[in-house]
């Protein structure tokens, strides 16, 4: 119904809208969006989740983002404001940590693109094979970048991030999330999953107040409660600078999910590195060193198979709107 409003309130504009997708492989995302990709004809290709709450003006923002060297331009992943502790840890996780890896990764030219949200020149793609050839990755933005990349094209960050905007926020789905993403990374760039844990924080506090009273005998937990202090400070400038105005919180919930994101990290950490499986809503995959995946089916506590991925089957494409060419999927 909110499509067809969409399509109600601008006539002019082209659109095609597709239910349904192709089995090319096993990642889901992929396999939907693979009859609008065969259908688009225009050079330009975006790919937003439905849960990507846009501005008006944010395309424009991102196409403005795309000069002749750029291949493909991202949004840095965010939140909308929400009521909740869930909410406020996912904002403090998506305005801190993630916003510091993240443009920190841009700035040094590290691949960093999610596809959440992203606008890609369709050319490049076909050069790589299309759509089809991702579908054996999970992470197919990663790859979308590589490609890309490879290509001798850079990638650049749209000045608005992608404003996630979940229904049904849990502590439990978000440490899920995070879990999934740190299995994706270190089957994609091992070495850098390595290293991930010493940007933390606590980890890295504590080290470096070792450090600190090994060579200049200064006192460890004054040092570690400073450095403490001064990563707490930095990540409250910070999350003011991504959310640009007010948060929905107050200093003490900032602090209080900070503190439990923070030294709930590790944990995380190495739950994900020992249970390598990843669950990806009813599907589950084991990946490969490189990011290939490979379904598993999926068994009751007695080993029988109730699930299995590789005999599910994509009703036919079906286009919903007969009209010209436009995609929306």
């Amino acid at each position: 119904m909110y499509v067809k409003s969409l399509i109600e309130k601008y006539p002019d504009v082209e659109v095609r809208v597709f239910r349904g997708g192709e089995n090319v492989g096993v990642n889901p995302k992929i396999n939907n969006m693979i009859p609008a990709y065969k259908a688009s004809k225009y050079s330009l290709l975006l790919v937003s989740d439905s849960g990507i709450k846009m501005k008006e003006d944010t395309l424009s923002d991102m196409v403005l983002a795309m000069k002749e060297n750029v291949g493909l331009v991202h949004q840095m992943p965010y939140t909308c404001d929400g009521a909740g502790l869930p909410s406020t840890l996912e904002k403090v996780y998506f305005g801190t940590f993630h916003a510091r890896i993240y443009l920190t990764s841009d700035l040094f030219g590290v691949n960093c693109a999610t596809g959440m949200s992203a606008l890609m020149r369709k050319e490049l793609l076909d050069n790589a094979g299309g759509f089809q050839a991702f579908g054996c990755y999970l992470a197919e933005d990663f790859f979308f970048a590589k490609a890309i990349l490879e290509q001798n094209y850079k990638l650049a960050i749209s000045t608005q991030p992608a404003a996630q905007n979940s229904g049904n926020a849990s502590v439990s789905s978000f440490q899920n999330r995070i879990s999934r993403w740190i299995k994706l990374r270190s089957a994609m760039v091992p070495h850098t999953a390595l290293l991930e844990p010493f940007s933390e924080c606590m980890l890295s506090g504590a080290l470096a107040a070792l450090s600190s009273y090994i060579l200049f005998r200064t006192d460890p937990i004054c040092f570690y409660l400073v450095h403490i202090l001064v990563w707490f400070i930095s990540d409250w400038i910070l999350i003011h600078i991504v959310q640009n105005g007010n948060l929905p919180f107050n200093k003490f919930e900032f602090l209080v999910m900070w503190m439990f994101r923070e030294c709930g990290a590790p944990y995380l950490f190495l739950h994900a590195i020992l249970n390598p499986a990843i669950r990806w809503r009813t599907l589950e995959f084991k990946l490969k060193w490189g990011g290939k995946a490979e379904p598993l089916p999926a068994r009751t506590n007695k080993n029988i198979i109730i699930k299995d991925p590789a005999t599910i089957k994509f009703s036919k494409p079906e286009e919903l709107c007969p009209l010209p060419l436009h995609v929306i999927n």
